[in-house]
């Protein structure tokens, strides 16, 4: 009995010195004052173009205002104890839908956060019987895809190119058929636009390449695009056309009637190459413009295709003139047969990767709203 008597006393002692080290512990912190924070008003609407509106925050310590979805910017990015007025930002809204477009701007301190809601109105889409051809004289639409139906590509239209990393260019993605090997999408359509995905994926780069219509083709005529450009040094999205009959490169010509590196964000370019006029020689026909906004906006890219020229357009301004000399000779227009359309996003490469890639940008998206085909 003696021993737990000892036992019983000796845990009674050391339970209360425990106690009294708990209670007088400088451990214990106070409460957080409360964080209020009110934003008037707490809802904004914009039109399809897009605008600017003013915020007033009310806040009872600093802040910071920011928002997840691209298509909306906020300045400034903080603020103080007090009042401060953001202001919020959209561009044109260019995608169909048959509802506004939602997102929001958060407004947090420390762990307290709010939002802002945004409402933008979206372009209701044309029928296929109100779709016109942005230049003159092309009234009969022979192709088209508008991306407005199920959520993976068509097919019949289109099929997937499938290779491995250094095929061209030494670029460093590899083309897979719609999915990577743990199943994430290159491709996927969603809110009338096609998506073509390149991310990293266990060591690797994946991306999409789709050819339309490859079989048949097409001879002459309008061909027009309208994308939304990724943004990221090592991206190079393209909207080009290659001959149904290869015959080896570059006898066979090339049509680029767009290009695009993210190195120099916003500087999309026309190509043509043929066995007299090429890249590797440095003897290309090609010209290089400004677009403003071309890697957060959509825009048109259009090629005009006839047996007397090749002209391209990038909305609706000229970018290349290439005309036929008439020598009836394929080492400088093999421009005479079918080709079909190519739109594809490369990662790296000789020109993608000229200064380098910045694989902290992936994933990156390449949004194409619509592709269509005219005819006389």
């Amino acid at each position: 009995m003696g021993f737990y008597k000892r036992f019983t006393i000796l845990s009674i002692f050391c339970l209360s010195l425990f106690s009294l080290h708990a209670c007088g512990s400088d451990d214990v912190t106070e409460e957080a004052p409360k964080v209020s924070i009110t934003c008037t008003p707490s809802t904004l609407s914009f039109d399809i173009e897009g605008g600017q509106k003013t915020v007033k925050v009310n806040a009872t310590r600093e802040f910071s205002a920011y928002s997840e979805d691209d298509w909306i910017k906020v300045t400034p990015t903080s603020g103080s104890k007090g009042e401060t007025d953001i202001t919020v930002t959209t561009g044109e809204n260019g995608v169909y839908a048959d509802v506004p477009r939602k997102g929001k701007v958060f407004i947090k301190a420390g762990t307290y956060r709010t939002s802002i809601e945004i409402l933008q109105e979206s372009p209701v889409r044309p029928s296929s019987g109100d779709i016109r051809c942005s230049v003159e004289g092309y009234d009969n639409l022979v192709w088209n895809d508008e991306f407005d139906q199920g959520s993976s590509l068509d097919p019949q239209r289109w099929v997937h190119e499938v290779q491995n990393s250094g095929w061209v260019n030494n670029e460093l993605q590899n083309y897979v058929n719609h999915t990577s090997p743990e199943g994430r999408k290159v491709t996927e359509i969603g809110n009338g636009v096609l998506k073509i995905n390149c991310f990293k994926e266990n060591g690797k780069i994946y991306s999409g390449r789709v050819y339309g219509n490859k079989a048949k083709g097409f001879l002459y005529g309008v061909m027009e695009a309208r994308i939304k450009l990724p943004k990221g040094k090592g991206t190079w999205p393209a909207w080009w056309m290659m001959p149904v009959k290869y015959t080896g490169w570059p006898h066979c010509g090339e049509i680029d009637i767009m290009e695009e590196v993210g190195a120099d964000p916003e500087k999309v370019s026309s190509s043509i190459h043929c066995t007299a006029y090429n890249h590797p020689n440095n003897t290309q026909k090609t010209h290089e413009m400004l677009c403003k906004g071309a890697e957060d906006d959509f825009h048109v890219y259009t090629l005009e295709w006839t047996a007397d020229y090749i002209r391209t357009y990038v909305d609706g301004k000229v970018q290349l003139y290439f005309p036929n000399d008439k020598k009836n000779d394929d080492n400088t227009w093999p421009f005479h047969v079918a080709f079909y359309p190519i739109l594809n996003l490369a990662w790296g490469g000789d020109w993608g990767g000229y200064k380098g890639v910045d694989e902290s940008a992936l994933p990156v998206t390449m949004e194409v709203d619509y592709v269509r085909v005219f005819q006389k």
